[in-house]
């Protein structure tokens, strides 16, 4: 790889670790081309972008940035990048499925927001977090909660009303 590619790489590496939301680093070593690809095409599903990256060219690209250090240690042997753009859990939980059926696909370490996680905490925690969409449906059911209760409040009396209406029928029928 001549000098000015290398330099085009790893500005594009740069980019993406600037824009991303989380990055799980993984060592695909023993895994067949058609298992990568399933791992692949699972990843493009979620919005998951996943690269095989060259340990030094990351390493350049991230030299500036305060968690560098941390993450240098991580980038030995085979190394695959799965970056998240919006949802910081979406990798963790395509690679926790994937991980059932596959052993050898193995997680070095996690970085959410600048932070290490290793590979424990990225199949327990990260792997586990409600994604984006399941954060808004639970931030509308917790707006909609007063609004349900207030109806049920206003159509309370209504209700007994019938039910007591009901009552003297059935006494009277008796």
């Amino acid at each position: 790889m001549d000098r000015a590619t290398k330099a085009a790489s790893i500005t594009e590496i740069k980019g993406r670790f600037d824009k991303m939301t989380s990055a799980v680093f993984l060592d695909f070593k023993g895994m067949t081309v058609g298992e990568v690809s399933k791992l692949r095409t699972e990843f493009r599903k979620n919005g998951v972008e996943y690269r095989v990256v060259k340990n030094t060219l990351v390493k350049k690209a991230i030299a500036d940035k305060p968690w560098s250090t941390v993450v240098d240690a991580t980038l030995k042997g085979f190394t695959g990048v799965a970056l998240s753009y919006e949802d910081p859990s979406a990798a963790a939980k395509v690679i926790k499925a994937f991980r059932k059926d596959n052993e050898k696909l193995k997680i070095k370490a996690g970085l959410v927001e600048g932070q290490l996680l290793d590979s424990k905490a990225v199949e327990d925690q990260l792997a586990t977090m409600p994604g984006k969409n399941e954060l808004r449906a639970m931030l509308l059911a917790t707006m909609q909660a007063p609004l349900q209760n207030f109806v049920a409040l206003l159509q309370a009396p209504t209700q007994n009303f019938v039910y007591a209406l009901a009552a003297k029928e059935r006494e009277e029928n008796k």
